[in-house]
């Protein structure tokens, strides 16, 4: 007779099949280049410029897309990433701050200490800025960011990064003498609806967003000269002259080439105009710099098709490990003493209390490297607690007589947690899995955010451009995997628990 616990190495393998499928799609040759990008238009845009033109040099591509400044630059000295575009002021001051750095020349030699080559300026600088309502400002007079000292009341939204950043918010507000208490952390791109609909009166702008001119926002002179230059640069890795010589020969002319008001019109062009930013970059390259790529149509299908691959593998690697961890664990606190139990229960328990952006964050030193790794490990630990405490609670509910009774037919313990024990406990554990499962799915969203892929992807790229559509193709394919998932243990538990223990009890 099979086992009573097989619903749960049945339920395993459902999820595990789904997800190891495709596990293929995701292994990249170790001779592709990887370039990154930060969670702005810009950003994207500029991202995509440096695939077309390693495309155009016949050489493998990956873009790894909305990274913030920390992640991004870490990614690139651990290798993860091979080459993106950063800004002279976020060098200076946010990711080498410790050095006090000024010059460009302070900056290249730097970071060529850490394996890192810094191009010359591609010819424009994206500053911070303040901004306000035109309308407000012009009503309040306020032209200066020293004007701000004079409406205290004002509420101030800033995203998230510049709340923190050594050339943010704590630093202008000493330089500034700002007594402003109501300023709060929102992402970049949202702020700009919490201005439209006076929510806020204050955020921060760069200074080459096109959502400047759409939103009729004032942007406030810099009159204390806080922040710095932040010029345009191509930070690569210095290995990468050696591993693919002919893209960084390509790569290089950008210098000096794009101006201002080139990278307004085509950020313009991506958040008003809703046009591709791999078209946008693609049609500067051909008029620019006469490199011609040939640029495939968006296929929606393929899109989501490949966001599901990643995302199963995400859950399914992850979710299964902490099913083989996890059930072990709740049977070790079941038949253990109470101060065992307690310390197995709470340290599972105290990772769940731990922000699950932060997690896959936390990972990222750890392994030294971004994306799938960490990712998997993150939502593994996510996942032990529901399958721990369900173990834990299926098998101390068991009645005393049964178990006395095993123990009186003279079966060994193995015996007794085999055959009787982990039976009757199936239907906990079962669903303790099924918890853990539409947790993991809905957390593996935000593994984008340290270029996991997965359907995390479509959503942060939606929220950037304030697109519902995007954001609809990662957010309903999510909750139908969820719905399906959901499904699937129901099934299994029809197919695998026995009738009586389904049975609720009758009064």
């Amino acid at each position: 007779m099979i086992p009573r616990a097989i619903p749960v190495a049945c339920s395993l393998c459902l999820i595990w099949v789904a997800g190891c499928a495709e596990s293929d799609s995701t292994d990249t040759p170790t001779t592709e280049i990887k370039i990154g990008s930060k969670k702005f238009t810009e950003s994207a845009i500029l991202g995509e410029m440096l695939c077309l033109i390693a495309r155009s040099q016949g050489e493998s591509v990956q873009h790894r897309r909305d990274f913030g400044s920390q992640v991004a630059f870490n990614a690139l000295k651990l290798g993860e990433i091979d080459a993106y575009i950063d800004y002279t002021g976020t060098i200076s001051h946010e990711l080498l701050a410790a050095q006090q750095l000024i010059s460009l020349d302070e900056i290249r030699a730097a970071l060529f200490q850490q394996g890192i080559r810094m191009s010359r300026p591609l010819g424009f600088s994206n500053n911070y800025v303040l901004g306000m309502k035109e309308i407000v400002a012009e009503r309040l007079g306020i032209r200066t960011i020293s004007d701000l000292k004079e409406h205290p009341d004002l509420a101030i939204g800033f995203s998230n990064e510049f709340m923190d950043r050594q050339d943010g918010w704590p630093s202008l507000r000493d330089r500034y003498r700002l007594p402003h208490q109501n300023v709060r952390g929102m992402d970049h791109d949202l702020a700009y609806r919490g201005i439209e609909e006076d929510a806020v009166a204050v955020i921060d702008l760069y200074s080459t967003d096109a959502k400047i001119l759409k939103y009729r926002l004032r942007s406030l002179v810099d009159d204390l000269r806080h922040f710095p230059d932040y010029q345009a640069v191509i930070l690569y890795r210095t290995d990468l002259m050696d591993r693919a010589p002919k893209f960084v020969e390509a790569m290089l002319p950008l210098q000096g080439r794009i101006t201002a008001e080139a990278m307004i019109r085509m950020n313009a062009h991506v958040d008003l105009n809703r046009l591709r930013g791999t078209v946008v970059a693609a049609d500067f390259l051909a008029n620019t710099m006469g490199i011609e790529v040939e640029v495939g149509d968006s296929d929606v299908a393929q899109r989501i098709w490949r966001n599901t691959r990643e995302h199963l593998f995400l859950v399914g690697i992850s979710l299964g490990t902490a099913v083989l961890f996890a059930i072990p664990l709740g049977i070790i606190a079941a038949k253990s003493n109470n101060a065992v139990a307690q310390a197995i229960l709470g340290s599972t328990g105290i990772i769940q209390t731990i922000p699950a952006l932060a997690l896959l964050v936390f990972m990222i030193p750890i392994f030294h490297q971004i994306g799938t790794l960490p990712a998997i490990v993150a939502l593994f630990l996510y996942s032990l607690l529901p399958i721990v405490r369900n173990t834990y609670i299926g098998l101390h509910a068991i009645r005393p007589a049964l178990r006395e009774s095993a123990e009186a037919l003279g079966l060994s313990a193995w015996a007794r947690l085999r055959l009787i024990e982990l039976p009757m406990a199936s239907r906990e554990i079962l669903a303790g899995i099924k918890t853990s499962a539409v947790i993991n799915i809905g957390t593996a969203t935000l593994g984008a955010l340290i270029g996991a892929g997965g359907y995390g992807q479509p959503i942060l790229t939606g929220i950037r451009l304030d697109d519902v559509s995007l954001i609809l193709q990662g957010a309903v394919p999510a909750a139908l995997l969820a719905l399906a998932a959901q499904g699937l243990f129901e099934i299994a538990e029809r197919l695998f628990v026995s009738k009586g223990l389904r049975l609720k009890p009758t009064r």
